[in-house]
């Protein structure tokens, strides 16, 4: 299995389900574990590139698949493609995979786009991550609705996460104080990542909203108590080592979505 065979992402954006993977539709809630296909382009064939990849949409509908998927691509930093899977548990994963594997149609139709890629592509990663709540803020978004997203990678110091987790507990206390409309999933990376580290998604509808979330940080902070602006201020000084913040869109042609999903708007996830 390619795209579906462990958990960006999540950032993201992701499936629920009961025993495999959410199957009917974006999920309503935060997954419990995201895998991130992580594709880097090479420059300006981001076109032909996004026209291979829907061959795999088409192949995995073909198929029908259960395993949605949302893709992403990088409007700052890095030219990238990013593929986020959302997933119950390992074991659903296990079971998808043996699915997979199962078609032998699949399985050569995948070969042999993985080959037509590898003309648009300079490398691949694939991290799994699983769900921090307690560190995660404001209701689940309608996946269906959102078009952009801020994905910021967290790499900490080994042995400061819980100064990490401070600070971020911290975050969530101020911001349910501040009453501001925002909201942000965080997972915690388990392999694929130099680790520790953390991954901070947060969903838009537009891409204004991107002015206002200055202006939420500015009211989260405010509203901080003193000792939650010490722990937040912890988290930048003596927990990170690196931290890098970027934009995606998401790109319907190269999502593989339900049918549910598309009918919510036609007009974004199947363009003419």
């Amino acid at each position: 299995m390619r795209r579906t065979v462990l958990v960006l992402t999540l950032s993201l954006w992701c499936i629920a389900g009961s025993a495999r993977c959410v199957a009917a539709g974006l999920p309503d809630k935060q997954p419990n574990l995201i895998h991130i296909w992580r594709e880097s382009l090479k420059p300006g064939r981001g076109a032909e590139h996004a026209k291979s990849e829907s061959g795999y949409v088409a192949a995995y509908d073909k198929a029908r698949s259960p395993a949605n998927y949302l893709a992403l691509t990088s409007e700052t930093g890095a030219d990238e493609a990013w593929y986020i899977s959302a997933w119950d548990s390992n074991s659903a994963m296990g079971e998808d995979r043996k699915r997979e594997d199962k078609d032998p149609v699949l399985t050569a139709e995948l070969a042999r786009l993985d080959r037509i890629d590898a003309d648009y592509v300079t490398a691949i990663k694939k991290t799994v991550a699983k769900a921090r709540p307690d560190l995660s803020v404001g209701e689940f978004p309608d996946l269906a609705k959102v078009r952009f997203f801020e994905i910021t990678i967290f790499r900490l110091r080994p042995g400061r996460d819980s100064i990490f987790e401070a600070g971020a507990k911290a975050y969530v206390a101020a911001v349910k104080r501040a009453s501001v409309k925002t909201g942000s999933r965080v997972y915690e990376v388990v392999a694929g990542m130099p680790g520790p580290s953390f991954i901070v998604f947060t969903s838009l509808v537009d891409y204004a909203q991107f002015d206002q979330l200055a202006t939420n940080w500015n009211a989260v902070w405010t509203a901080a108590t003193p000792q939650e602006q010490t722990a937040m201020k912890n988290l930048e000084s003596e927990a990170v080592i690196e931290e890098e913040t970027n934009r995606f869109k998401v790109d319907p042609i190269q999502s593989y979505v339900s049918k549910e999903t598309r009918a919510k708007d036609p007009e974004f996830w199947s363009p003419k």
